[in-house]
């Protein structure tokens, strides 16, 4: 099996300040990032530097329009790299701005054009949480042949960053709920990358059980009262990147196909639309297939927290919640009507997902967690 073992370099700073010292910026980099962030931490390095804001084009995870605005008020030809400081929505658009516009956004992700990377890209995240600073995916929100919302990921080796540089610095000024989201995300990732039925490595098992000890270490302080952001800030964020360098070789699975029609459609947060299915899903790989990876799984979290086998998952899911409750689909908005649609969509959209899933799934197996969680 061939592995991607690390395409970016890999660099770590205490500050933004030191990352300019190795990486110093000039009239030719796009500085990509948010209006709060640029002002709190980048500003006073980034003088002459011109600087796309990501929250002038709309808020949450991208979109169609979000990316054909960003890119109308470009000139391509304006710059060489992009610095891409923030979470999972700007990291997947500086991604994006590493490509030539051979066609419309919508034929990027739907591959009627081709991918051509010709710009630099150092990736710079500022949440522990996606991992994206190191994966190949691009994620958007576009439109189907039947004008229908879904959210896509864009799979391409040409869209990893050159260098990620991770910086906790960044992680001081996130709310509670963005942190929390992000870092039950990165658990995520390096859970469906060690569990992954067919494309899991050496390299993903390093790095995805790498991922989940810190992680679930974490969630213990986090019960013991300890500031996680303050007192472990740096440990997640290697945590997370270790989760990136599990999924990129190993891919995600069930979770993220389920939860993508749900971003997609309600346009909830990447982190929380996975968050809301995660405990299920577990709970379904357990009465289906309770032994091998899963149970070396549930091996780390007894470690972590001290607990019987026999009540792992459960642990786990009140670590959690300990960190921020999960919300039911209704509460997003959810209608019951659409589960069967949300189902379909999954096995239309989402295969390369469904494919990577640790127990062979059924629509109708889909359909019950949706309900379950409803």
């Amino acid at each position: 099996m061939r592995e991607i073992l690390l395409k970016p370099e890999l660099y770590k700073f205490h500050t933004f300040r030191e990352f300019t010292e190795t990486f110093p910026l000039c009239e030719r980099d796009l500085l990509l990032t948010t209006s709060y962030l640029y002002d709190t931490f980048v500003k006073p390095y980034g003088k002459g530097i011109p600087v796309l804001r990501q929250d002038d084009f709309g808020d949450g995870e991208p979109t169609e329009e979000m990316l054909e605005g960003i890119f109308s008020s470009l000139d391509y030809d304006s710059y060489d790299r992009v610095i891409a400081i923030g979470g999972g929505t700007v990291m997947d658009i500086g991604k994006m701005l590493t490509v030539r516009r051979t066609g419309t956004v919508n034929d990027l992700f739907f591959k009627r054009a081709e991918l051509i990377r010709e710009k630099k890209l150092i990736a710079i995240p500022t949440t522990s949480g996606t991992g994206s600073e190191v994966t190949s995916t691009s994620v958007a929100i576009v439109k189907d042949e039947s004008g229908a919302t879904t959210k896509l990921g864009l799979l391409s080796e040409n869209l990893i960053a050159d260098a990620a540089c991770l910086i906790p610095e960044f992680l001081t000024s996130l709310p509670h709920q963005a942190f929390s989201e992000a870092l039950i995300d990165a658990l995520i990732h390096a859970v469906e990358a060690f569990l992954s039925p067919n494309r899991a490595t050496m390299t993903t098992d390093l790095f995805a059980k790498g991922a989940i000890e810190l992680i679930l270490k974490g969630f213990r302080m986090a019960q013991e009262g300890h500031d996680l952001q303050k007192e472990y800030g740096e440990e997640l964020l290697t945590a997370s990147c270790y989760a990136g360098i599990a999924f990129l070789q190993a891919g995600c699975g069930t979770v993220h196909g389920l939860s993508y029609p749900l971003s997609g459609a309600y346009f909830v947060t990447h982190g929380a639309s996975n968050y809301a299915f995660f405990e299920k899903v577990l709970e379904t790989y357990e009465k289906h297939r309770p032994d091998g990876k899963l149970r070396e799984l549930r091996s780390m979290i007894c470690q972590a927290f001290g607990c019987e086998d026999s009540q792992a998952l459960k642990v786990l899911a009140r670590a959690e919640a300990n960190l921020i409750p999960v919300k039911r689909l209704r509460e997003y908005g959810v209608q019951e009507g659409d589960l069967p649609v949300f189902t379909k969509s999954v096995f239309a959209n989402q295969k390369r997902l469904v494919d990577n899933s640790y127990v062979p799934l059924t629509e109708e197996m889909v359909e019950d967690i949706y309900r379950q969680v409803y």
